[in-house]
């Protein structure tokens, strides 16, 4: 089993050991796991600036994506992530904010359809939960199948050591997404998740202004065409049928919608 562990704090301390004691807990379950470390702290990243690249031609015109690319294929190539980040005022930290912006086309073209995630991290006080719940609502746009979350409230600054309790919950937690990513089981999305699967596909195909000006989301969403999530994933019939609902509906909106562009 190969895991990729994105660390999105500015510097090891709290949030890092819990990490550390959650790989230590993945071990005992199989000592031939294969962690990947990428800390984006030592990427230099500029702050993405904007310029819709990735939306119009593709991420692979985004200024900065000869250090974007690799993180991409990275994801790719491993059973799964572990993200690893303080709450910085109950937010993530701005080094995992502006990696999530570079990526943010993936709401547009999800692609981790496969892939499933646990979430990482440690307050001084409150918070750690808001933090990764917003990690867990990004990362199903991105197609993420799954999201486990790891919120702790550390009560210290710097001297955290991770008590019984917080072993015990990192324990529970990370049992439920070893054998998860273990398993072959793949998880249906989510209503959620739907809604801009579905959506886009429809405004895309169809926007008079798409055909004026085509994007990388043209022929991205025509080879989804007709589906109402990527294939091999399981949805149940109600779901189905929602789906070609937001999609009928999607397909209505676009005719009445003007996208301008710069050119």
């Amino acid at each position: 089993m190969r895991i990729l562990i994105i660390d999105g704090s500015p510097r090891k301390g709290n949030t890092w050991k819990l990490t550390q004691k959650v790989m230590d807990i993945l071990l005992t379950y199989d000592n031939t796991i294969n962690f990947t470390e990428v800390h984006l702290s030592d990427l230099n990243l500029p702050f993405c600036m904007g310029c819709s690249n990735c939306f119009r031609v593709g991420h692979k015109h985004c200024p900065h994506n000869q250090i974007i690319q690799p993180i991409i294929d990275l994801i790719e190539e491993n059973d799964a992530v572990i993200i690893s980040v303080s709450s910085f005022q109950g937010q993530p930290t701005a080094l995992m904010k502006n990696f999530t912006d570079h990526l943010a086309f993936m709401i547009h073209r999800p692609r981790f359809f496969t892939k499933k995630a646990l979430i990482i991290s440690t307050t001084g006080g409150v918070s750690a939960d808001s933090t990764t719940q917003s990690l867990a609502n990004t990362l199903p746009g991105w197609g993420f199948n799954k999201c486990y979350q790891l919120p702790i409230v550390a009560l210290s600054w710097n001297a955290y050591n991770p008590t019984e309790k917080d072993v015990t919950k990192a324990e529970k937690v990370t049992h439920k997404f070893y054998h998860d990513v273990k398993s072959p089981k793949l998880h249906a999305p989510s209503v959620g998740v739907l809604i801009p699967f579905n959506l886009f596909q429809a405004i895309y195909v169809s926007s008079p202004s798409e055909m004026d000006y085509p994007t990388a989301d043209n022929p991205f969403w025509r080879a989804y065409l007709g589906k109402r999530y990527a294939p091999n994933i399981p949805i149940p019939a109600y779901k189905k049928f929602l789906g070609l609902l937001i999609f009928l509906i999607g397909k209505r909106i676009s005719k009445k919608m003007i996208i301008t562009y710069r050119k």
